[in-house]
């Protein structure tokens, strides 16, 4: 057989395989333990400068539980109005760009490679371990008077980074929540939909 076929068949496999979507599994999140609300209360702020430290799977898999997990059955760790749980998180690491998947826990891999400079126009959020994005779907708010779908949306999104917010300072992790973000690149970086909406984005990681 000839020796380039079989080298050229070789790198069409080679690169068939690594271009297959590398989902992330991510442990069960820690429910219990933590610092007092008290505590993290006291040392809530905003960061805006963060080491080259990578988050572990368990600190995300507890950070997106805090933000947005189920707590009950169907229901949430923050409220939404008329219960319309209308957000998707998407989220930003070194490895690539992930649609989180708040049913089974797993981070859906939608891109490969470093994109977190596309999560806000702030030079620390390519510095950042991770960059959550947070999309509403105003399908899902039908039972709001249309006018008042993004109030509600931005209302909801605040319950949610205030959570992120309490996780990581009971983790000692930094974070801060960011309205500088160019919503139509998300957008088409994501391929949202029309009802589909870049509320805020929120870095996280660790400080120096």
């Amino acid at each position: 057989m000839d020796k380039r076929f079989i080298y050229n068949t070789f790198i069409l496999c080679f690169l068939a395989m690594t271009s297959i979507a590398q989902n992330i599994q991510l442990p069960a999140p820690q429910k219990d333990g933590g610092k007092s609300i008290s505590y993290c209360l006291q040392n809530r702020k905003s960061t805006k400068e963060y080491s080259a430290k990578k988050l572990s799977d368990q600190q995300i898999s507890n950070i997106l539980w805090a933000a947005y997990g189920f707590n009950r059955a169907d229901k949430r760790t923050v409220p939404s109005a008329m219960n319309c749980q209308e957000f998707t998180l998407y989220v930003f690491l070194p490895t690539g760009i992930y649609r989180w998947n708040d049913k089974t826990n797993e981070l859906v891999q939608l891109a490969k490679g470093d994109h977190r400079n596309v999560a806000g126009k702030q030079d620390y959020v390519a510095l950042a371990a991770m960059n959550i994005v947070y999309v509403a779907d105003y399908l899902k708010m039908e039972s709001i008077d249309a006018n008042s779908r993004s109030n509600m949306a931005y209302a909801d999104c605040g319950f949610i980074a205030q959570n992120v917010y309490l996780q990581c300072a009971s983790e000692n992790l930094g974070c801060v929540i960011r309205g500088y973000v160019d919503k139509d690149l998300l957008t088409k970086t994501l391929n949202l939909k029309s009802t589909e909406h870049v509320i805020l984005s929120q870095s996280v990681g660790g400080m120096k």
